[in-house]
């Protein structure tokens, strides 16, 4: 067994210690060529970062992503779909591939013309931090490294972020192409919808109607403390007005497998990305992209914190009707009196569910001992903390809310221009408004001003984030991925959530080395063989033994 399989295995339990990652589909525009293949220009960004990687490392980013171990068809149900019955885009188990001719077959030749070198298109890139940056559909992705807690999770996603903001600096430098331009949003406001998604690691041993049956109450409230806000009703936003969630409308199903139809509130796929027997990937798709730091830390942490409390076997018993409608309807209602009615008969506002789980997470906590401000786990206590926070201000202090709420921050923009103009809520202006809030680059990126001249409270600064765009979280595996990376970028043939895959020098042979703990290759265990190792054959040898080929 490697060395990178050693270690700690375990997180304190009964708080909002977790391993837990986001991938963050971006809105993509190129204003000189709006009728641009959209997955062509996703391409180009892909590239242009790993232009810039090459020449950090003075060296090939040659890695590409190892499928081996995908199986995006598989149910926590308990079955798996035929793959002659599966929807195209559930087969994200086979390298995306988009060629030139491609491109220009079914949208003319205007993108050859624009791509001098006519190499194939760049698709996926796996980077030095651990993350992977690739092509998702028509979207460039960034999915972040694995992190512990919720906060490694808010700076491993804006790390992604300052990621294609520097493939868009790049792009914008380069006069014939014209500059593209990335939005960390959900929906074009045209009926498109684009996923901001969470994965969170969960013991096999809990039974996934458990899973179904704590959470969906929980995510058809959670939009209240992190929805990003929207313009316009409904999935093409036409019927005028303003709305809690980005991703709340394109939700038509409870429970499923799928993913960009018929979206449902707890999506199944059984996908583990580490060892089957032990763990499940809880993939949550419900969620919206967050440009504030709060709104996204209290999404992984609240989350974090009702997996500990299903797993304990101490969620309230909460069952509501018709849940994908009651979502629809809290998320429309801006002023928070929305009820929805429980199969026992009760009604309650969404805040009023928010506080149920709130209650039994510091019950847990507390008799867990990690809830402490000192001495605890050293996060449940601040994630605890700000829950309280803004689910009294929503109820009380709504201007207080808007200073790190997303949806209530983007609406009192939004109501000072309407206030100033006397602007309707279906004036066009309001749904450029509402894009422009989450434009990457910080000087047109609404949210982003207002972060740096700290009108929307900022968790981490922006030194950590560009450290966190090079270098990998040390307490995962992510640690033994990323300095693979940096160390042998030659030499690493491709990589993957669970496996990094070598390509010895002078061997035809490539040496695959698995990863399926995420708590082993941190820092701790694979630095020195990193440090004491220089050369790729070395570091091998080191690793699997002398003989390994």
């Amino acid at each position: 067994m490697p060395s990178t399989e050693h270690g700690p295995e375990a997180l304190p339990a009964g708080g909002a210690l977790r391993v837990m990652g986001s991938e963050t589909e971006y809105g993509i525009h190129a204003p000189a060529t709006p009728s641009a293949n959209a997955t062509y220009l996703s391409s180009q960004v892909i590239a242009a970062y790993a232009k810039l990687t090459r020449e950090r490392l003075h060296a090939s980013p040659g890695a590409g992503w190892d499928y081996t171990d995908e199986s995006p068809l598989r149910d926590a149900r308990g079955w798996s779909v035929r793959r002659n019955q599966a929807h195209p885009d559930l087969l994200t188990d086979l390298e995306p591939v988009l060629t030139a001719e491609g491109v220009a077959l079914a949208h003319g030749p205007a993108e050859l013309e624009l791509d001098g070198d006519q190499e194939p298109a760049l698709m996926n890139l796996v980077l030095g931090n651990g993350a992977r940056l690739y092509v998702d559909h028509a979207h460039p992705e960034y999915s972040s490294p694995e992190v512990t807690n919720p906060l490694d999770a808010v700076l491993w996603d804006s790390a992604g972020d300052a990621v294609v903001l520097t493939a868009v600096r790049a792009l914008s430098a380069d006069s014939e192409r014209g500059p593209i331009n990335l939005y960390k949003n959900n929906t074009d406001g045209k009926g498109a919808s684009y996923g901001s998604h969470e994965n969170y690691l969960v013991p096999r041993a809990v039974p996934f109607i458990d899973l179904v049956r704590g959470l969906t109450p929980f995510f058809v409230t959670r939009q209240l403390v992190c929805g990003a806000g929207r313009v316009g009703l409904g999935q093409d936003g036409r019927t005028p007005g303003y709305q809690v969630s980005q991703r709340a409308d394109f939700f038509e199903a409870e429970v499923g497998l799928e993913t960009t139809m018929r979206r449902p509130i707890i999506n199944t796929r059984d996908e583990p990305h580490a060892v089957a027997d032990k763990y499940r990937r809880l993939h949550v798709i419900v969620g919206d992209a967050n440009c504030s730091h709060v709104a996204n830390y209290l999404k992984f942490g609240t989350t974090a914190l009702v997996l500990s409390v299903i797993e304990a076997g101490v969620a309230p018993e909460i069952e509501v009707h018709e849940p994908v409608g009651a979502m629809h309807r809290l998320s429309h209602d801006t002023d928070l009196r929305e009820t929805v009615r429980l199969l026992d008969g009760r009604h309650l506002t969404g805040l009023e569910v928010q506080w149920l789980y709130l209650e039994a997470a510091a019950k847990l906590a507390a008799d867990a001992g990690v809830a402490a401000e000192h001495g605890g786990d050293g996060h449940t206590a601040t994630v605890l903390r700000l829950w309280e926070r803004a689910l009294t201000d929503l109820e009380t202090d709504h201007d207080a809310a808007a200073g790190y709420i997303e949806w209530a921050a983007k609406q009192k923009v939004l109501e000072g221009y309407r206030a100033r103009d006397g602007l309707g809520w279906n004036d066009a202006r309001l749904g450029l408004i509402d894009i422009q809030w989450s434009d990457v680059r910080p000087e047109r990126g609404l949210a982003y001003r207002l972060i740096s001249k700290g009108s929307l409270e900022r968790l981490v600064d922006d030194r950590d984030i560009a450290r966190a765009a090079i270098d990998p979280p040390s307490d995962t595996r992510a640690w033994f991925r990323g300095k693979s990376i940096q160390r042998f970028p030659a030499n690493v043939a491709s990589a993957s959530w669970d496996s990094v895959v070598f390509s010895p020098p002078g061997s035809y042979r490539l040496q695959r080395v698995p990863t399926r703990e995420p708590l082993r290759g941190t820092r701790a265990l694979t630095e020195p063989l990193f440090e004491g190792h220089k050369d790729i054959q070395g570091f091998l040898d080191a690793l699997l033994g002398e003989h390994h080929t």
